[in-house]
């Protein structure tokens, strides 16, 4: 579980860092409409490319990413299997009675997990980059126009963000609870599929009264502050655009338009 990056955030003074938080939600939001605009396993290279750039300019370790699509790897496995069952073709590579595997499904198969590793990578670096502070501030600048139809702004970035920080909290509770039982014996490895699920109750049993009652101190420690929302609420750090948030929204939308210009020549 140590593997799960989501919601962590690793200090640093790289260009990526020093980004507006809203510049680096934008870039996000363009990144996975780069990706949902690819039909086809090859035109894939560029969000991969971007992803690169934006890993480079970050000076996030490449451990950090990996990490973070190891949660994911037996829903990317299954999927690939699922698809080579089920998606149908005409060039035949393995023709059995029950089952045909095509070419077609191969590649529709790569296709789909890839997208889903540049899905997950990306959301990882808006979490790695920047902190859950300044998270929420740029969701609730971004969402303030909402506030004209008395939608709760800042409790919904609020929420979201607690929610992205009590990830590792909740990581850290589960490895101690998890040494905690194997120090009485427990064994979380060996068995059969169904055996190792049932042993992980006596984990998520205690891990679920931690997380109530974590939510029930922070609840009690906000309202002792007079935490009573938004409203005249003041911050230590103004957001402002600056030069390069400028530049990183431009070299974003050339990624963008370079990508539907080459959808279109090869459509």
């Amino acid at each position: 579980m140590r593997d799960i990056t989501l919601g962590q955030f690793v200090a640093g003074d790289s260009f990526i860092h020093k980004l507006d938080p809203r510049t680096k939600i934008a870039m996000m939001i363009l990144y996975i409409v780069m990706v949902f605009l690819v039909k086809e396993i090859w035109f894939l290279a560029i969000p991969f490319a971007y992803l690169v750039l934006e890993l480079v300019l970050s000076k996030i370790s490449l451990r950090y990413i990996v990490n973070s699509l190891k949660p994911i790897r037996f829903l990317l496995i299954l999927m690939f299997i699922l698809n080579l069952f089920f998606t149908k073709g005409e060039h035949v590579w393995l023709d059995l009675r029950f089952w045909k595997l095509t070419g077609e499904a191969v590649l529709q198969s790569f296709f789909l997990s890839i997208r889903i590793v540049l899905l997950v990578a990306g959301a990882s670096m808006l979490t790695l980059t920047t902190s859950p502070i300044a998270l929420t501030d740029g969701l609730e600048k971004l969402l303030s126009p909402l506030k004209f139809l008395h939608f709760p702004v800042h409790e919904l970035a609020m929420m979201m963000t607690i929610a992205l920080r009590f990830v590792p909290t909740l990581i850290d509770e589960s490895e101690k609870i998890r040494n905690a039982q194997m120090s009485r014996g427990a064994d979380f490895e060996s068995g059969n599929i169904f055996k190792r699920v049932k042993s992980m109750i006596p984990i998520l049993i205690p891990l679920f009264v931690s997380s109530f009652r974590k939510a029930d101190d922070l609840a009690i420690a906000m309202e002792s502050r007079c935490y009573h929302g938004g409203d005249g609420r003041t911050r230590m750090h103004q957001l402002k655009f600056r030069k390069e948030d400028v530049f990183a929204i431009l070299v974003t939308l050339l990624f963008v338009a370079s990508l539907i210009v080459i959808l279109v020549l090869f459509k």
